[in-house]
């Protein structure tokens, strides 16, 4: 998970509950695109250990979080399934009930003023009813994977004790995981193009595990890592497979319903964006209906703040990844199609001025606008680790460095340290790609950021909902 889970579980005073449990300590990331660099390295802990993350083993994790909830005032219902929902007579898309089948197998129906879809990738609002579910045709992927036991880890005894590494397959299909978790195991897992992965098992004609451990010969680091491992065996669900489609609604929120994590959309989890979304989502809804029905502005306002805060998330979140498939395929994906342009404008309304030029910022957004910032955006894993961002502070101005420096574009790094100082255009791209997407990482504190229609969140406990943004003389 990013480090920005821990101000949302901190915000609902669920973090120390996830620490008592024991997940391994995620304290940054490796991640190898090519063969003949050094790996990137983010550090999560550089600043303070409590930026720290955890790999977590998601059943448990989830199971944390219901039990927090059920504690904190929320009706949990096991074992139910939802099979309709019913709409208000004149309305466009208002949910007013749902039908639905309990663990007795008798059906009843219950009301509600406001409906949250929490349905994962099911979607029952998105795709049963507003039929708005948009498959991203750069990301159609297939996982499987596996957990080890007897791995190697990553820099052990370092400040880098055991981090997760994730690289590319030198048949640039796809990627790779190596995630260590609590219970002793190692989380081994591959991702690739849904037709790549669909010849490969064509042309080797043997068994998924078959498949699976073929994959070890494409990833060198993390072949060294696993060593003499073994695997868990587990039936016939020892190695497990999934389709990893990614895609997204075209709007994520309506007269008193909202859709939150994988209901709402869903990206390649190379990023680990997923719970960030998940919460960040559930967050957006719960101070978008409280702001509703405090009156702090109408209903349609509100579910406008939500559409639109999901939707930027989103849209960041997808051009970083893409930016790093960019890599991974070592050629141009194009994305055009899967961008929407407002989410687009909203997203990287810092960057746009910097990449079109500042006559062009505004104008219809292009294939070519799209891939350069991909492009700038994808140095968020730039091969750099905080040795080398030590070094490269000591040498240069650090004003240009500071977190409000103005942008720098590649152009605009080589004139400052050269073309020929490697390590210090790599840092500097780093930190200048992270500038556009900051407030990805921002926790609760997003809402307040970048208002919708002159709307931002109240996040003050005991008030949550929405307030007017503030006007400076």
């Amino acid at each position: 998970m990013l480090p920005s889970v821990r101000p949302f579980l901190r915000f609902i005073e669920a973090e120390q509950k996830i620490v008592n449990h024991g997940f391994e300590i995620k304290r940054g990331a490796a991640v190898k695109f090519n063969q003949w660099k050094r790996e990137a390295y983010t550090d999560f802990i550089a600043i303070s250990p409590e930026n720290g993350s955890w790999n977590v083993v998601r059943s448990e994790f989830d199971e944390i979080l219901l039990r927090h909830a059920q504690e904190s005032g929320a009706k949990v219902f096991e074992g139910y399934k939802v099979n309709e929902l019913q709409f208000a007579p004149n309305t466009e898309h208002r949910p007013v009930s749902a039908t639905y089948t309990g663990p007795d197998g008798k059906k009843a129906t219950i009301s509600f003023e406001y409906l949250v879809d929490a349905s994962g990738r099911l979607g029952i609002m998105s795709t049963k009813y507003l039929k708005n579910r948009l498959m991203n045709n750069s990301l159609k992927n297939i996982a499987c994977w596996g957990y080890w036991k007897g791995c190697g880890m990553y820099m052990p005894e370092t400040s880098r004790h055991n981090a997760p590494w994730f690289e590319s397959l030198t048949d640039e299909s796809g990627w790779a995981w190596f995630i260590p978790l609590h219970n002793g195991t190692v989380s081994v897992g591959f991702v690739m193009d849904s037709t790549a992965s669909t010849a490969k098992k064509a042309a080797q004609k043997g068994t998924l595990r078959d498949h699976y451990m073929s994959q070890f010969e494409l990833v060198p680091g993390l072949k060294k890592l696993v060593g003499d491992a073994t695997l868990v065996e587990d039936g016939a669900n020892t190695v497990k497979s999934a389709t990893d489609f990614s895609y997204a609604a075209t709007t994520y929120a309506g007269d008193h319903f909202r859709l939150v994590g994988d209901a709402s959309a869903f990206i390649d989890p190379f990023f680990s964006s997923g719970v960030h979304l998940a919460l960040a989502g559930g967050l957006t809804a719960a101070t978008s209906i409280a702001g509703s029905i405090r009156g702090h502005c109408s209903e349609a306002e509100a579910a406008m703040f939500h559409d639109k805060k999901v939707g930027v998330s989103y849209t960041r979140f997808l051009l970083v990844v893409m930016g790093a498939y960019k890599q991974i395929r070592a050629q141009q994906v194009a994305v055009l199609s899967d961008v929407d342009e407002d989410n687009f404008d909203r997203a990287f309304d810092l960057i746009r001025p910097v990449i079109q030029g500042t006559a062009d910022a505004g104008k219809k957004v292009t294939e070519d606008e799209i891939q350069k910032t991909m492009d700038f955006v994808k140095n968020v894993f730039a091969p750099t680790d905080p040795e080398m961002h030590e070094a490269v502070g000591a040498r240069l101005d650090p004003s240009l460095f500071g977190d409000h420096a103005p942008l720098m574009t590649t152009e605009d790094i080589d004139k400052v340290v050269g073309k020929d100082d490697e390590d210090a255009k790599a840092v500097l791209s780093e930190i200048n790609a992270r500038k556009p997407i900051h407030a990805m990482y921002a926790g609760p504190a997003h809402l307040a950021m970048e208002s919708v229609n002159g709307l931002i969140g109240n996040m003050t406990v005991g008030s949550l909902g929405l307030k007017r943004e503030e006007v400076q003389a």
